[in-house]
């Protein structure tokens, strides 16, 4: 049976963080699939395609992670592509509070289990929001994403 995880998120931007986390995970599970979640409650500062595009290129030669988007329930989703957990990064307990509520939940109503990795600690101090805000402000931000994020990305 082929271990699937499924690595869900907005990745607005992907950062370095995400790509430890995914590579990292690829090391547990036969397959590792992303997937650009659309999230009511935030606007997106780089469009999902694009980002899509940006991370399907940037694993290219790693069969092994596949990038998807998506608009439905997370966990109706990993269901529906045969994904066994749910896999997440934490940069700090701030995070594990905020995940853990939702591990929880998904558990108890779709019996779905989740795996978190600890992001490598020369990326906890990364988050899509400060790169976004730094990128916007015309701050290179090379040094915290794993591909090229141009001007006309905006």
């Amino acid at each position: 049976m082929k271990r699937i995880a499924f690595f869900p998120g907005t990745f607005d931007p992907f950062t370095k963080g995400h790509e430890d986390i995914a590579l990292r995970g690829a090391q547990l599970f036969d397959e590792i699939i992303i997937g650009i979640g659309h999230n009511s409650k935030k606007k997106r500062f780089f469009p999902a395609e694009k980002m899509k595009d940006l991370i399907e290129e940037h694993f290219s030669d790693n069969p092994q992670i596949k990038v998807i988007l998506y608009q439905d329930l997370t966990a109706k989703v990993a269901k529906d592509l045969g994904a066994h957990v749910l896999l997440r990064g934490l940069r700090n307990t701030t995070d594990f509070e905020y995940e853990n509520s939702i591990a929880q939940a998904n558990r108890h109503i779709n019996g779905l289990d989740t795996i978190f990795i600890y992001t490598s600690p020369e990326y906890s101090h990364l988050s899509s929001s400060i790169i976004r805000e730094l990128h916007k402000f015309g701050h290179d931000v090379g040094e915290f994403v794993p591909f090229e994020l141009k001007n006309d990305e905006e």
